[in-house]
């Protein structure tokens, strides 16, 4: 399968983050978030779905993010654009060529 894809959408400049644990001196850990790259990509809403959490209805809409080929891009990483966060579900190389990433994530909708 060849993927027809035009560069010249990727115009969503994102940072590619991971989570870091620090111990919390109580047996637990902290975790924060550290930039790891800044690139450019194309986000694609795929669907939204409602859930009840708590006692609210938290929306979740899921979203194809296409990037360049880069080694490192796992789930469980973050891809950040301002305030909105995407958590990285699923990594695929579409057509295998190492030209492009897509990765599908969630993103808590507001």
């Amino acid at each position: 399968m060849v993927v027809f894809f035009d560069p010249g959408q990727m115009t969503a400049r994102l940072s590619l983050e991971e989570p870091v644990s620090t111990p919390d001196g109580q047996g637990g850990a902290a975790v924060t978030w550290t930039k790891i790259a800044a690139m450019w990509a194309k986000i694609e809403p795929v669907s939204s779905s409602l859930a009840e959490r708590a006692g609210a209805e938290i929306g979740t809409i899921t979203h194809r993010i296409w990037l360049r080929f880069r080694e490192g891009v796992s789930t469980g990483q973050r891809l950040r654009k301002g305030a909105r966060l995407f958590a990285v579900k699923l990594v695929q190389d579409p057509d295998e060529t190492g030209r492009y990433l897509t990765c599908l994530c969630e993103e808590d909708g507001r």
